[in-house]
């Protein structure tokens, strides 16, 4: 019987020994419930985007520029007339009076007012108008403008008169049917001065040979000594696409002033000088001339 208890406690010992141990791992440890909460997120915040995603693309923007011309006619008329009738005076009431009058269809109230003693009735100098220049007429908005402009005046006190050159502005109002009024009184200005631009000058720069440059110096001579009285037809044997115009004056050529030849293109260009005499004047007058030239049979000038 104890040999019995043994074999048999054996036998249960073996069997145990046989089983393979296993871990498990539940649904519902915490890791897995995280794995499973990202999983899901992800899913969801990629519906999200797909249907809240805004479609973006590049807009590329162009700036349109529209020239508008500007009619300055009305405003440089009505600016003259005013010039003319408020530096125009004699020293007399009656004329005095009359300028008053006359500056009262050009001014706002308020301006009248201020310009009723600019001409005192016991002035002692008359004034007229010589010249009249329109610098510029510039638009500050739709329907205002500055204009600036210059006035000749002849001043003259008892038996002494002396000629005055002044520069002034004004600002005018224009309404919608064209009618136009000043609002800004004449106020002291500048006239655009010399520039000190200087261009820069072409050089012979040796594309073209002794032989050629020869050649087109005794053409250029040729031209100019006819050309000032040549007639449309005799100018289409030398000039091609209407380079240069028909002038008809009574010139006579003197010479070729500093040519300076290039070749381009297979083409001559030159910059050229002309000396003439103004039979009617005397005078010298300098004509000076940016043309190009080619040859077929015998030299063109075609621009």
């Amino acid at each position: 019987m104890r040999r019995f208890f043994q074999r048999k406690e054996k036998q249960t010992t073996e069997a145990k020994s046989r089983k393979m141990k296993v871990r498990t791992v539940g649904t519902r440890k915490k890791t897995v419930t995280l794995l499973w909460i990202l999983l899901i997120g992800s899913l969801a915040f990629g519906i999200y985007k797909n249907f809240t995603a805004i479609d973006q693309h590049t807009v590329h923007e162009r700036e349109i520029i529209e020239t508008k011309i500007m009619d300055t006619n009305a405003i440089e008329s009505f600016t003259k007339n005013f010039v003319k009738d408020y530096y125009t005076w004699q020293n007399e009431k009656d004329s005095i009076e009359q300028r008053a009058e006359k500056i009262s269809h050009y001014l706002t109230e308020e301006l009248q007012a201020l310009n009723t003693d600019t001409v005192r009735v016991d002035i002692p100098t008359s004034s007229s108008v010589s010249g009249i220049d329109i610098w510029s007429v510039s638009p500050k908005n739709d329907s205002t403008y500055a204009v600036v402009y210059s006035v000749d005046q002849k001043i003259t006190e008892d038996k002494n008169s002396e000629r005055v050159r002044s520069t002034y502005r004004i600002i005018l109002h224009q309404d919608n049917i064209g009618n136009l009024v000043i609002k800004q009184n004449p106020t002291l200005w500048s006239i655009p001065n010399k520039s000190d631009y200087e261009p820069q000058q072409p050089e012979s720069n040796g594309t073209v040979d002794s032989d050629t440059v020869q050649e087109v110096t005794e053409f250029l001579e040729t031209f100019f000594t006819f050309y000032p009285t040549a007639t449309e037809q005799e100018l289409d044997y030398y000039v091609k696409n209407n380079a240069l115009p028909p002038i008809g004056k009574d010139y006579l050529f003197s010479g070729l002033v500093n040519p300076v030849f290039q070749t381009i293109e297979n083409q001559i260009k030159v910059w050229v000088t002309v000396k003439y005499i103004d039979e009617a004047t005397k005078a010298t007058q300098y004509s000076q001339y940016i043309i190009t030239l080619e040859k077929d049979t015998n030299w063109m000038i075609v621009e």
